[in-house]
């Protein structure tokens, strides 16, 4: 079995990275992995610790950013975030392509390293992205202000990513997704596991 490939899905927060990789992983399970992140920041109602992120406190961290264990990490909105490396190859290892879903600093952190990585952005006006955010209701209204900023600032930088997707409706751009990783990865669609549903989230 070949190795497989990483796949960095990025975008400004309320864009609908995960509810996109969802929904592609909904229609064709074996088509990628994706590789749980470490964060430092609070843990939502409803998130599970290995399975959403791997919640660790700074010092311990701190501790595998020493170790240089992490494949990138970059801190953003007051949080620290990383990839783990042994997640990472040890999935590339049994042949999965490997999805990651990453600030836009994590991501072009990605491509340094891993030059073979495929990058895409996902994109949505900046008031859908207020929207959105007010709707998940896990933020102040502070935070979501600075993550507006923060977006505005990450749509400059969408140009240098290899594709970039708008999520304008969840079914049409799961759909771009889903042909973009077919097309990057090399492997054939697989049969459809029915239509998409669910909200621009």
């Amino acid at each position: 079995m070949g190795r497989g490939r990483v796949v960095v899905i990025s975008g400004p927060s309320g864009a609908g990275k995960g509810t996109l990789i969802r929904a592609v992983l909904q229609r064709e399970p074996g088509l990628a992995a994706v590789a749980v992140s470490a964060t430092t920041r609070p843990q939502r109602p409803g998130e599970v610790d290995g399975r959403d992120y791997f919640f660790l406190a700074d010092d311990e961290f701190q501790r595998r950013v020493d170790g240089d264990a992490f494949e990138e990490h970059v801190s953003f909105a007051g949080g620290r975030y990383g990839t783990l490396r042994s997640e990472v190859d040890r999935l590339l290892a049994e042949g999965s392509n490997v999805i990651l879903e990453l600030e836009v600093e994590g991501a072009f952190a990605i491509r340094r390293r891993r030059p073979d990585a495929c990058l895409v952005f996902i994109d949505a006006p900046v008031e859908e992205l207020e929207r959105r955010l007010v709707e998940r209701d896990t933020e102040m209204a502070g935070e979501i202000e600075l993550r507006l900023g923060i977006a505005r600032m990450q749509q400059r930088e969408r140009d240098e990513f290899d594709h970039v997707i708008l999520n304008d409706r969840v079914d049409r751009a799961a759909d771009e997704l889903l042909a973009t990783i077919h097309a990057e990865t090399g492997r054939s669609p697989g049969p459809p596991n029915g239509p998409i549903r669910g909200e621009n989230a």
